[in-house]
């Protein structure tokens, strides 16, 4: 039988809190705060923090939560710092297809329709694809069928030298920025599964003899673009990423709808021609 309690006893069957303090602690040490700052940040004290770190003090369900939501932890990893310090997970990670996310999925379906005929998908953690409109769509003409089988992963498809990658004009500058995309999720997220994708895309071979080119007009990009060929043109897109604010889902948490904007006047005519 599970005791509730606000004493410092342990439940049944759960970690007497060690397991939570080297976890806090590494999220302390990877935000960089000094326990003090950390202690401001949360109410608390530097003492108190030191104490919970080594396991000497178990930290309440509270304070693991208010820990959590100062270092800025993902909310899938808040979850694992409750079952470390021995409570119950507080966030649901709940099947995207299932019913009660319906209202989710057609809003998000309703989003990436109004972005045409600029490319757009909503992609989860692993990069792994859950919808994408026109312009997304169109921008694989041509990849080969056992890359499109599902899931759709994104960065497979861009770095894959039979994928994307021979299409892109800058392919150097455009795969940097992916696989750093890429180390700071790792960082972040501390997942297994998203080290291995990064390794795995990591070791792709970059193709030889992948035209290079430059506008025939310079443009003055904001942001790092991506050019790639398309039906004998080259486009030029920056790339937007939205998320949720305050998930209370760890699927929600995951999910994030990416936009590929045009970069220049060129790559808007070629878009509203092809798919308005």
């Amino acid at each position: 039988m599970t005791t509730l309690s606000s004493g410092p006893a342990p439940r049944r069957g759960s970690f007497d809190g060690r397991g939570a303090g080297p976890l806090l602690r590494a999220w302390r040490e990877q935000r960089r705060y000094s326990q003090m700052e950390l202690a401001l940040r949360a109410d608390s004290s530097a003492r108190h923090i030191s104490f919970i770190e080594t396991g000497r003090s178990r930290p309440s369900e509270e304070m693991v939560l208010r820990l959590a939501e100062r270092l800025e932890v993902p909310v899938r990893e808040r979850n694992a710092l409750l079952l470390a310090a021995g409570y119950a997970p507080r966030y649901p990670q709940t099947p995207l297809d299932d019913p009660s996310l319906e209202t989710l999925r057609a809003g998000l379906e309703r989003l990436i329709k109004g972005y045409e005929p600029w490319p757009a998908l909503v992609v989860d953690a692993l990069y792994d694809v859950h919808a994408a409109n026109r312009g997304a769509l169109m921008l694989l003409d041509g990849v080969p069928g056992h890359l499109l089988r599902p899931p759709l992963n994104t960065m497979r498809l861009t770095l894959h030298p039979q994928g994307l990658a021979p299409r892109i004009r800058n392919l150097p500058e455009w795969r940097g920025h992916l696989l750093a995309q890429m180390e700071r999720q790792i960082a972040l997220r501390r997942s297994a599964e998203l080290r291995a994708l990064y390794e795995e895309v990591a070791a792709y071979p970059v193709p030889e003899g992948v035209a290079r080119d430059e506008p025939a007009e310079p443009v003055p990009y904001f942001a790092l673009p991506m050019r790639i060929e398309h039906g004998g043109r080259v486009l030029s897109f920056v790339s937007t990423i939205a998320t949720f604010n305050t998930p209370m889902d760890v699927t929600v948490a995951d999910l994030a709808v990416e936009t590929l904007l045009p970069a220049d006047p060129a790559t808007v005519k070629y878009l509203q021609t092809r798919l308005s």
